[in-house]
């Protein structure tokens, strides 16, 4: 049993991990920028994750719990 949840979450981190690769491989914003808000991309986005356009409209609606690294990306580009 214990098994089986470890190798759930090892697949489940890996899935994560993938489609955040994904999100930072995408054509909105510079490496830096997509780097600076990746995590926050896969803490407030992850059902959006692979679709630039709806992480960022999801990352817009998060804008009060950003991180200050991606808040500042937002603030760059006047939004």
């Amino acid at each position: 049993m214990r098994r089986t949840a470890l190798l759930l979450a090892a697949v489940t981190l890996t899935a994560v991990a993938s489609s955040v690769s994904a999100f930072a491989q995408g054509h909105m914003g510079t490496p830096q920028e997509q780097n600076a808000c990746s995590r926050d991309a896969s803490k407030f986005c992850r059902k959006d994750l692979g679709n630039d356009g709806a992480v960022q409209g999801c990352l817009q609606a998060n804008r009060a719990k950003l991180s200050k690294s991606c808040s500042k990306v937002f603030q760059g580009h006047g939004m």
